[in-house]
């Protein structure tokens, strides 16, 4: 391209997002751009100016320095795609963005005056915490058809808590109480502490309900068209996999990638290890990708002998793998705990499993992984969030009012999962989670899939692109588990009983 006018183009993308070149900096990107085909220009240009905007700005000028450190670090990223094939994230690994209602896009931590997590919040992380879930539940409302201006007739996304027996509409803006007598519930599991959209209208101090809705959810490719090449996910990648043009084409040639979810693997069952020894040798002539298996890791949950016993479960694992040498060799495990396994007690995010339990297994079977839960996996262009927690009967237990509808429980539970953007929308007493660190439940933008390994019966849901599977607890539910296969997203469930 001429020079002149890649110097324009470049000023002029730069403008759009509020940002001025000085001239040194437009002469240095104009003549490292130089080369780059057109085809590729606009994807480059805007991988640069992520890349600048990531750097902590004292004002919208750009200097020559800041344009050199971000062209560094669009070519290293390049040069990282085949390391960044398949990546297992822990929840107190994932960046932390606070949404900016000004500059209306996200900024990192380092770029604000937040504090940097803590397991121990202060009561200003409570109060952040809810007011976080709105903001980005408002922004992305009012990005949708039915609600851009002119205006929204009832307030957005609004959080209901109980007092006295009565139900209370709040946002930041203040409290009003409802009344839900003649209310209709659109689909969806409403429980205290969700954000809803409600219709009605206002007489003595009191919002008559006549209908309540989720907010619309919102496809993960608008989420990104608006917001760039944010890497929300986290992982190695510093800018989001879904742009890697390389990472889809390996994606698409490796036919034979699976995965395989497995829940409740009760390692003290013989049972359960006599099945584990069938899976093994059924899939040993092609072993999978993964194998994630999630707690509990006991059937027994507590005693003073769990410790003891998980220690030997997992070695009898260990030994079982290894009789299998093409899946020790090939696939990769990964363990992610249940609400009963040994750890800091039920408060989310929980940690993995102590390092003095798993010592001997990673060291018979070193392509191990014990993460957090919730985790995230990103492979090639996919991002996956796993979770396990049994969510459907406590969700359903809490709800404000059933569903009527002859709609089934699991897809009032996605939807619900999905328009709330989080993984555990109840209130904290039902459901606790480290106040400093409730931005790793987001579901936000939605992932390519959504596991919730829950005891409730295996399901396969897809809403707004988003993919969500349970695979069942595998003792109680005739040894189920679900296999996927990422080159064309399939779900196969699978059984091993009577076998």
């Amino acid at each position: 391209m001429e020079p002149e006018r890649l110097r324009r183009r470049l000023g002029s993308a730069f403008r759009l997002r509020g940002l001025l070149l000085r001239a040194d900096a437009l002469k240095y990107l104009a003549e490292a751009l130089q080369s780059v085909s057109e085809v590729e220009l606009e994807d480059v240009i805007e991988n640069v100016i992520d890349a600048v905007e990531k750097q902590p700005l004292s004002s919208n000028m750009i200097e020559q320095s800041m344009v050199e450190a971000a062209v560094q670090e669009c070519s290293q990223a390049s040069d990282e795609t085949i390391e960044n094939v398949f990546n297992i994230i822990g929840a107190f690994d994932i960046p932390r963005y606070i949404y900016n209602s000004e500059r209306k896009k996200f900024l990192p931590l380092s770029m604000t005056n937040f504090p940097v997590p803590n397991l121990f919040g202060t009561a200003r992380d409570k109060a952040e915490l809810f007011r976080e879930r709105y903001s980005i539940l408002q922004q992305r409302t009012h990005r949708h058809e039915l609600f851009t201006p002119p205006a929204v007739v009832a307030h957005p996304d609004d959080s209901r808590s109980k007092f006295q027996g009565k139900f209370f509409l709040e946002d930041p803006t203040g409290v009003v109480q409802l009344d839900l007598s003649k209310a209709q519930f659109h689909s969806g599991l409403y429980t205290e502490s969700c954000f809803v959209l409600a219709e009605g209208w206002y007489e003595d101090e009191v919002f008559h309900v006549n209908a309540f809705g989720f907010p619309p959810t919102e496809p993960s490719a608008t989420t990104r068209a608006f917001f760039g090449n944010v890497n929300f996910f986290g992982g190695p990648p510093s800018t989001s996999v879904k742009a890697s043009a390389k990472l889809k084409q390996l994606e698409d040639e490796n036919e034979d990638a699976m995965f395989v979810f497995v829940s409740d693997v009760w390692l003290d069952q013989a049972e359960v290890l006599e099945k584990l020894h069938t899976m093994f040798s059924g899939y040993s002539s092609a072993p999978p990708t993964c194998f994630f298996f999630c707690g509990n890791f006991s059937s027994a949950p507590y005693g003073k002998n769990q410790i003891q016993s998980l220690k030997g479960s997992l070695k009898a694992l260990a030994d079982i793998i290894c009789e299998h040498p093409s899946i020790h060799k090939s696939s990769r495990f990964v363990f992610i705990p249940g609400p009963d396994d040994p750890g800091p007690g039920s408060v989310l995010p929980r940690p993995p499993l102590a390092e003095n339990i798993t010592e001997e297994f990673r060291q018979l079977v070193p392509f191990s992984v014990f993460t957090t839960n919730p985790c995230r996996v990103q492979y090639c262009t996919q991002e996956i969030i796993l979770f396990r927690e049994d969510l459907v009967n406590k969700m359903c237990r809490n709800c404000v009012r059933f569903p009527s509808s002859s709609m089934d429980i699991p897809s009032h539970f996605v939807k619900t999962l999905l328009s709330q953007g989080h993984l555990t929308p109840l209130p904290l007493y039902v459901s606790p989670v480290y106040w400093a660190y409730d931005y790793t439940l987001r579901i936000y933008p939605l992932p390519d899939m959504l596991v919730i390994a829950d005891k409730y019966d295996p399901f396969t849901v897809t809403n707004t692109d988003c993919l969500c599977i349970n695979p069942g607890s595998f003792p109680r539910s005739g040894f189920s588990f679900k296999v996927f296969y990422p080159s064309n997203k399939a779900v196969e469930d699978s059984k091993l009983q009577g076998l």
